[in-house]
């Protein structure tokens, strides 16, 4: 007679737990793989040659001494757009077939394969650079693919890993890593370029992603039912808890809906700028707007409006992808009112977001813990209070133009 169905699962602490243990392991994999794709928009202000005439076919100077630490290229601001959106060309590409894959393949070997194959890109990115324009524009645009389905595979993983009442925490721990990874490139790679040259940006970032990599083929299985070191009674209330028969392509949706927004708003808004129909800061305030407003309106949609599977995934996507119409806003206003602080303003600010992700994770798991009939729809409502808040003061103190305490050192950037 089997007795287990008729008790709830018994919950494992979370402290020291393997399934926490992982989410961490995610959280230094995002770490990385955002790194590797943000140092190239840092070092190419090193990489590139601003005296000498533009447009000869990837020469490099040898005026200084430095050259060997710090190759200069003669790359025009064309060739330099191309390079700069290559990667993403990669990660749109790769999104649809990433999740339907990750549903029919191990995990295990996708994620890990996509993150040595990132790092391995990482490493080979400044001989690619050596090698010609052609060359490094093929080196990112393959990262990107290696990047996209890292980061729509790791989705799956919670599938048959996170117990109903932690998928918050756990996704929220994992993927905060992107945030990390933001702030850590932008704080040490100026001093790696001064002290060891730009392509060492490259090996550093490239080397970690490969040892982490090494870790996540040692410690990781696709099921919690295989995996040798977890304890018997962590992996029983994982298994007893899980609901089954979750989509990892309805995962990679959310994702690709974001990035289509996100260009549009870049286009729309340098649209409205370059045909004078609005002034820069209604430009801001508008997707600040749309960008905080949407998401909440139809997170009330997800619950009051959504009578069928499909107008559930629909409001489902809307409500994670609306949000990037702040790219057009908020994620660039530091550039408007202070272009030369632009780099600590994003660090300072990507620390902000990452600490407002770990409370909310953990508020999240209370109020689950608490009141799991109505949890989701007291989430709901403070993610709306705090997105409109946010969006009250934006509306109030915004600004679009360069602030006072910025001017001085602007105008000495310029001299």
């Amino acid at each position: 007679v089997q007795m287990d169905n008729q008790f709830p699962p018994r919950k494992v602490s979370s402290f020291c737990s393997f399934r926490y243990g992982l989410s961490l392991l995610l959280h230094a994999c995002n770490s990385i793989v955002m790194s590797q794709r943000m140092c190239l928009s840092l070092t190419m202000v090193v990489m590139v040659n601003g005296t000498d005439p533009q447009g000869v076919p990837n020469t490099s100077t040898e005026k200084n001494l430095d050259i060997i630490k710090n190759p200069v290229y003669n790359w025009s601001p064309k060739t330099q757009g191309i390079i700069f959106s290559s990667i993403f060309y990669g990660i749109l590409i790769i999104q649809i077939p990433a999740g339907y894959l990750s549903e029919k393949y191990s995990v295990r070997k996708i994620f890990g394969s996509a993150l040595f194959l990132s790092s391995l890109f990482s490493l080979i990115l400044p001989m690619a650079a050596e090698g010609g324009e052609t060359w490094i524009i093929a080196c990112r645009a393959a990262q990107g693919v290696s990047q996209g389905t890292a980061f729509i595979a790791q989705h799956t993983i919670w599938v048959k890993w996170a117990p109903p009442l932690e998928r918050g925490r756990l996704t929220s721990l994992s993927l905060s890593g992107v945030l990390l990874g933001s702030f850590i490139v932008l704080l040490v790679t100026g001093f790696i370029c001064r002290s060891l040259g730009w392509p060492m940006v490259f090996y550093i970032f490239g080397a970690c992603g490969c040892g982490v990599s090494l870790l996540w083929f040692l410690l990781f299985y696709d099921d919690p039912k295989t995996h040798p070191c977890i304890s018997v009674s962590e992996r029983n209330y994982i298994v007893s808890s899980l609901n089954q028969e979750q989509n990892g392509l309805l995962s990679a949706l959310p994702y690709l809906f974001a990035w289509s927004f996100g260009i549009l708003a870049g286009h729309t808004s340098d649209f409205f700028l370059s045909r004078n129909i609005l002034r820069l800061n209604t430009i801001r305030k508008l997707f600040n707007t749309l960008g905080l407003l949407l998401p909440p309106f139809f997170g009330l949609c997800l619950m009051y409006l959504s009578f069928s599977f499909y107008s559930t995934v629909i409001f489902l996507i809307l409500t994670a992808s609306t949000g990037s119409f702040c790219m057009a806003g908020l994620l660039i206003n530091g550039m408007d009112i202070a272009p030369s602080y632009y780099g600590f303003l994003k660090a300072v600010t990507s620390v902000i977001g990452m600490v407002g992700g770990l409370v909310s994770s953990i508020l999240c798991g209370m109020i689950l813990n608490e009141d799991p009939e109505s949890a989701w729809f007291k989430i709901f409502i403070l993610t709306a209070g705090v997105n409109v808040m946010s969006l009250v003061f934006c509306l109030i103190f915004g600004k679009a133009e360069i602030q006072d305490w910025a001017k001085d050192r602007q105008e000495h950037t310029r001299l």
